[in-house]
């Protein structure tokens, strides 16, 4: 209980050095012990920036070098193996930083080892920590909610470069906004309405020449009844103006979330945000969580956090077969 927390970062990207890492740095009893990354210039930068001494290239030389409490895992979706699965089955807690997989199977195997581990995990999901969605989440708690309307409106995407080096400008390797921003806007349905996604459909258009779609529409059927649209738009400059995020119909009404700011209930503010760090309150939650063995602090899992990201990966199978109906609890055990 009085000794520190001791953390070791895998990936040394912007993540790290703009959020996480400063975070924990002014989080009271804990000691970042170690980072890892294969990018040279990018671990020994991020190293001296925040004073970290033992710096790794392999994130498996350092979960064997090191004495760890907790793993940060920072990295893409597109580079994760099996670094979290040796973490949790040596006994490491979990901080997945999402989307926490490009592959089902691996998320699952990870989601496994993480209950064979006993260990206490997290995914980053921050926004249940905001007290507007919780406030969202409480005015439809007596409300049958009958469908979900999320949207996302941005510029053009850019066109695909003949030498591409950043794996944000290649959809093969999830940079691309549904799926970064998809597996957010599908934890928060779920948050805000009780309700998990059961059947999940897709469509991409994406013209010849872009490496991202200029729309996406995915298609949820939930687990009580209730329907749900994610839109992601990629051809307005002017992006999304005066509409919310989500819209969420109820029996009898409607209640709409504009950005992190305010809630309209039946077109009437009903609530108005003051600003809030929920990364800053999500890292806080977990390090308490591992400094105080008590995991029900936390507002999700490892295992809850498949039930976010699954929907989006199989809406992109669904879009690679021309919009075919996928069943969750199948997909999830491919």
């Amino acid at each position: 209980m009085n000794k520190p927390v001791r953390i070791a970062i895998y990936g040394a990207g912007n993540f790290a050095n703009q959020t996480h890492i400063p975070n924990l740095k002014q989080i009271e009893g804990v000691d970042i012990v170690a980072l890892c990354d294969v990018n040279e210039n990018a671990l020994q930068d991020t190293a001296t920036r925040f004073d970290i001494e033992r710096t790794y290239m392999d994130a498996h030389t350092m979960l064997a070098s090191e004495t760890i409490d907790a793993l940060y895992s920072i990295v893409p979706a597109y580079v994760r193996t099996d670094v979290e699965i040796s973490a949790a089955l040596k006994g490491i807690h979990l901080f997945s930083e999402k989307p926490q997989a490009l592959d089902m199977a691996l998320a699952r195997r990870i989601g496994e080892a993480v209950q064979k581990g006993g260990v206490i995990s997290t995914v980053g999901f921050r926004e249940r920590y905001r007290p507007i969605f919780q406030e969202a989440k409480r005015l439809l708690k007596d409300k049958r909610v009958v469908h979900v309307r999320f949207q996302q409106i941005a510029p053009y995407p850019e066109q695909i470069a003949q030498n591409r080096s950043s794996w944000g400008t290649q959809m093969e390797k999830g940079g691309v906004r549904f799926f970064d921003w998809g597996v957010h806007a599908t934890d928060y349905t779920r948050f805000m309405t009780g309700q998990d996604v059961v059947q999940s459909q897709a469509f991409l258009c994406r013209p010849d020449g872009y490496h991202n779609p200029m729309s996406s529409s995915f298609h949820y059927q939930l687990s009580e009844g209730a329907t749900a649209t994610l839109t992601f738009i990629e051809a307005d400059p002017a992006g999304l103006g005066e509409e919310p995020y989500f819209k969420l119909f109820f029996e009898g009404g409607r209640i709409a979330i504009f950005g992190y700011e305010r809630i309209e209930l039946n077109d009437k503010v009903v609530y108005e945000a003051e600003p809030f760090d929920p990364w800053l309150a999500q890292d806080r939650t977990f390090i308490e969580a591992v400094r105080t063995s008590n995991p029900d602090i936390l507002l999700s899992d490892y295992h809850d956090g498949i039930k976010s990201l699954a929907p989006i990966l199989a809406g992109w199978t669904s879009a690679r077969q021309n919009g075919t109906c996928i069943d969750l609890d199948t997909f999830m055990e491919q």
